[in-house]
């Protein structure tokens, strides 16, 4: 008669993660130090209760923001020309590290998710998923989907049709528009995403595997070991809560010039001015305040599913009023030639071109590093609402769904600007090739809908005001957390705090930017600052990749040897069965 053997004790355990420590059958505790991560006791969590849990932390990160703002608003041209300086000098240097690093993250994916390594559960072993897959699905674009969209979705296609991409093809009009179509894919698309899947893999396996507070310093404890819990860890944190207060002003700095933009075209202002642009962003940072003390559940979630549908209805009145074949057409077209040029447009530093540093600091460099500030506020979030996946899972579903619905967007609204470019009457273009990204939505809605051009207008500022609150809202969230040592609930003030913190940055890089480049370019200094602030973390970021392979393979391996130890035992136990 054959039985079945039962699993060993130390299979069983690494099923059920338990706390105990691993005893073989002798009674002989294992090394710890051959334990992967996932096995080893969490560290103790921060005093929650006091005031402020992470003075570390929270000093020099508010410290730091607090004397940026004061000497920006003292000193608003020598600041703006500061900027401008590092812009000339740095940030157009910085693209081939940007290009190569960035290109990185998609290899470091699709590695992880190809390799054995992707059925690992972020989580407990027999964890579920908390949420549905589509469910996790639609929270996954609205993670990404936020101002940027909304202000370059007709602008950047636009953009690049009007002047082509130093090296690439321009010698008709077709051309134009498939070389700025392909540029826009390449900024918004699998790169984007792969920079948020980055930092979100390593955090989701921090907490929800190994049971570590909600903060990045963590995620590098398979490198520094117990060193994150002194200086290192602290920097680390204080770099992450600088990049990603700069990485969301910025964006708010973008929202606030298209409200703006939005309110001249609506004839309720003569015409934005930078220090109406600062009062707009007062007066909606207080908006953001209330939503943040009011509470997540009320405020964000609330705003959050109406800013959802709006941006539905939006994009549905566009393609339905729109040129809808060509626009169909256009989306399934330009996959196929973002596939096709994958590569190409991923490593094209532009070292023959002689424009190419500048175009590249004013575009891909300045994506990427807006990506980079931007990925812990984004990856923590998709952590957050991760638990239960698989790697392989968690990694896919990141990378393709968000991705394949900002093409969607982008065709809709980008696509119908192109077809009135090509095969209509223009328009959206002035005279001297110039496209201005604040006004460009609502001379396409003018142009796509007249009759009810000035209701769809409305509906686009609310979309962006109201994309500015959730911003706020939950990058103060983030930020909190991030500055508390990972409180998973900070206080309200804290967190009213940090939002009043993000429009400060973002009416003071505007502030500096016209005072140096006038009304017509305020957004330069935002610009360069997201840049400049993602530099140290894209260096977190390439020691993420190496914590995170290290500790996955360390947790592959262990897998291996039990499976292979059970497999032994039962073989063994087979083999006396038979004999008896």
């Amino acid at each position: 008669m054959t039985t079945t053997p039962e699993k060993p004790q130390r299979l069983d355990r690494l099923e059920r993660w338990t706390e105990a420590p691993i005893v073989d059958d002798a009674g002989v505790s294992e090394p710890p130090a051959d334990e992967p991560d996932f096995l080893q006791e969490p560290p103790p969590r921060p005093p929650f209760g006091r005031l402020i849990p992470a003075p570390r932390v929270f000093y020099p990160s508010a410290g730091l923001l607090i004397f940026f703002v004061a000497i920006t608003a003292f000193f608003p041209e020598q600041v703006g020309d500061l900027i401008g300086r590092a812009n000339t000098n740095v940030v157009q240097e910085l693209a081939w590290w940007y290009i190569a690093v960035v290109a990185g993250f998609i290899f470091f994916c699709i590695w992880i998710a190809a390799s054995h390594m992707g059925s690992i559960v972020l989580g407990k072993d027999g964890d579920a998923p908390e949420f549905s897959r589509v469910s996790w699905f639609a929270m996954l674009f609205a993670a990404g989907m936020g101002i940027g969209l909304v202000f370059w979705g007709v602008a950047e296609p636009l953009s690049h049709f009007a002047a082509t991409p130093p090296g690439m093809p321009s010698a008709d009009a077709a051309d134009r528009a498939r070389s700025a179509m392909n540029t826009t894919f390449l900024h918004w698309g699998l790169h984007a995403w792969a920079i948020y899947a980055v930092v979100g893999l390593a955090v989701a396996y921090s907490v929800h595997r190994c049971g570590n507070p909600i903060s990045l310093r963590w995620t590098l404890r398979p490198l520094l070991g117990d060193r994150v819990k002194g200086f290192w860890g602290d920097v680390i944190d204080v770099i992450a809560v600088l990049g990603t207060l700069f990485g969301i002003a910025t964006s708010l700095g973008l929202g606030v010039s298209q409200i703006g933009a939005g309110l001249g075209y609506l004839r309720v202002i003569d015409q934005p001015t930078t220090w109406l642009l600062a009062v707009l962003i007062i007066c909606i940072t207080a908006i953001a305040v209330v939503s943040v003390v009011t509470g997540i559940d009320k405020g964000m979630k609330w705003l959050s599913n109406i800013n959802m549908g709006l941006a539905a209805v939006l994009l549905s009145i566009i393609l339905v009023l729109g040129p809808t074949v060509f626009i169909l057409s256009d989306l399934t077209t330009q996959i196929g030639s973002y596939v096709q040029n994958f590569f190409q447009l991923s490593f094209n530093g532009m070292p023959f071109e002689q424009d190419g540093k500048e175009w590249l600091g004013w575009w891909t460099t300045f994506y990427w590093g807006w990506w980079m500030s931007w990925a812990p506020f984004v990856g923590v979030f998709i952590a957050r609402i991760s638990k239960g996946r698989t790697v392989r899972e968690f990694i896919v579903g990141v990378l393709l769904v968000p991705t394949l619905l900002t093409f969607t967007w982008f065709s809709v609204l980008g696509g119908t600007a192109l077809y009135q470019e090509t095969f209509g009457n223009g328009g959206l273009i002035t005279a001297d090739g110039s496209v201005d990204p604040s006004t460009a939505l609502f001379e396409l809605l003018s142009i796509a809908a007249p009759s009810i051009a000035v209701l769809l207008s409305v509906v686009a500022i609310a979309l962006v005001v109201i994309f500015f609150v959730t911003s706020a809202d939950s990058g103060s969230l983030v930020v909190a957390m991030l500055a508390s040592g990972g409180d998973p609930n900070p206080p309200a003030w804290v967190r009213a705090f940090w939002a009043s913190l993000m429009g400060a940055i973002a009416a003071a890089l505007l502030i500096a930017g016209s005072a140096v480049a006038g009304d017509g370019n305020p957004l330069a200094a935002l610009q360069t600052m997201a840049i400049l602030l993602a530099l140290p973390f894209s260096i977190v970021m390439v020691l993420m990749c190496a914590a995170t392979a290290k500790t996955l393979l360390s947790e592959d391996r262990y897998r291996l040897r039990k499976q292979r130890a059970w497999l032994a035992e039962q073989v063994a136990q087979e083999i006396d069965n038979s004999r008896g």
